[in-house]
């Protein structure tokens, strides 16, 4: 049963900890203090100035709200006086979460690292016999919680660590809630967007979506939730892949496909009925028949209507005109987004494993290929250069680099195709025989 008299300690204070976590957090009602760590001095110094709290923009599919959250304790663990007030409230905590740009983030040589301030402070926690923990790892990867809790238990001595995994467990999750900032404060004016403070150059925008997947609590020994809208669920693998694959692809593959056609936002391809014919196709017919296929027992999600309402929700509120995301900053980062395991590769791999050819996925991916190689991907060679350069680590087995390269070939020649005859309706050329359309009614 959730207290009024819990703490939660937040790490990161990006849209997903300031718009999600600490938001939950604070209209839960469950929570006495809200602490946060952030690295940056003057958005510490800003959020303190104000009051200790700060606005984040809600979009709905009928307009943007502001919620002033707070307030909230902020600390820069750069410092001494930061990291002890941040390891006195993990020791403190029932709730935490890491909300960083990646996994990579959780160790560093500093000693304000999140690995080593977590391992102090539950330290102190079973030194003390403190309230257990729940610890929500809230990067993208699926195993962001064990390589959080490997950190964290590697920093601690040996002997110490059974009690501290006593006191705390992690928790991974699959977020699906779409966010940004607003970096420019003329922007944030023109689209009428709160600032963080008063004053401040950035505005958090999150769209209402809350619909979260967490790991299942161990309510047996001890560990409650304080933020009750999360969904427990038992095995979050199928979840993730669903999110990798299905979510985060699609809205790669519309990015990169919109950017050729000189898109700006995605709420703009509404507009361009064709474009988002294809993304909902490939959605369907390509991740969604692959995953249904590899989870069909799972969860009713993994069924052709429920992954039919998962696409088609998806969609709606990836063109919510008051979302404002723009086509640039899904796109960005393509080297990543076309990892071996990443959205783009990843979900052309588990299709090609599940009998089913991700042809849109792969044009996506040469779109992707194009933005790295200036606006057109040049020769097979060129291509197979660029990918093996990015897929070297993942050392990919040579018969599926091969497959994988040979649809993406061909995908290259259709795009070429595409662009010769002046981007004509995109969809009329991945048509296909209806027997393959797996998931329509």
């Amino acid at each position: 049963m959730a207290s009024r008299d819990r703490t939660f300690v937040g790490f990161g204070f990006g849209p997903i900890q300031a718009g999600l976590f600490l938001y939950e957090a604070f209209h839960s009602g469950n929570f006495r203090r809200l602490v946060v760590a952030e690295v940056m001095p003057d958005v510490v110094e800003a959020v303190r100035r104000h009051g200790s709290r700060y606005s984040v923009n809600v979009a709905h599919f009928d307009g943007v709200r502001a919620s002033i959250i707070g307030p909230v304790e902020i600390y820069d663990p750069s410092g001494e006086s930061g990291r002890e007030r941040l390891i006195e409230a993990v020791a403190e905590a029932e709730e935490m979460a890491t909300a960083v740009p990646s996994v990579t983030h959780y160790a560093s040589a500093s000693p304000g690292s999140i690995h080593r301030l977590l391992a102090e402070g539950l330290r102190r926690k079973a030194a003390r016999n403190g309230p257990r923990t729940i610890i929500y790892a809230a990067e993208n990867h699926n195993h962001a919680a064990e390589l959080l809790e490997q950190a964290v238990l590697k920093e601690l001595p040996a002997p110490e660590r059974a009690a501290v995994s006593d006191r705390a467990q992690f928790l991974n999750t699959v977020i699906g809630k779409m966010s940004g900032v607003v970096e420019d404060a003329g922007e944030a004016d023109r689209l009428a967007l709160a600032p963080m403070v008063p004053g401040a150059r950035r505005a958090f925008l999150v769209e209402a979506f809350n619909r979260i997947l967490i790991s299942r609590v161990d309510s047996g020994r001890g560990f409650s939730r304080g933020i009750a809208v999360f969904e427990e669920k038992d095995d979050l693998l199928p979840f993730e892949e669903a999110k990798l694959y299905g979510h985060n692809a699609t809205h790669a593959l519309a990015a990169y496909v919109a950017a050729l056609r000189g898109v700006e936002r995605l709420a703009d391809l509404a507009r361009h009925p064709h474009l988002l014919g294809l993304v909902r196709d490939a959605f369907l017919d390509e991740s969604g028949a692959a995953l249904v296929r590899k989870h069909r027992s799972v969860d009713p999600l993994f069924t052709p209507e429920g992954y039919r309402a998962y696409a088609d929700d998806l969609l709606r509120r990836m063109t919510n005109p008051f979302l404002l995301d723009t086509v640039e900053r899904v796109g960005r980062d393509p080297r990543r987004k076309l990892g071996w395991n990443d959205r783009l590769i990843g979900t052309v791999r588990t299709a090609l494993a599940a009998g089913v050819e991700a042809r849109r996925y792969a044009f996506g991916a040469v779109a992707a290929l194009a933005r790295l190689d200036k606006g057109a991907p040049g020769s097979a060679q060129m291509c197979a250069e660029l990918l093996d350069d990015i897929w070297r680590a993942d050392s990919p087995d040579q018969r599926e680099r091969a497959a994988v390269l040979g649809l993406l070939e061909r995908e290259r020649l259709r795009l070429a195709e595409w662009r010769h005859r002046g981007f004509p309706a995109l969809r009329a050329l991945f048509a296909v025989p209806p027997a393959s359309r797996r998931l329509r009614r």
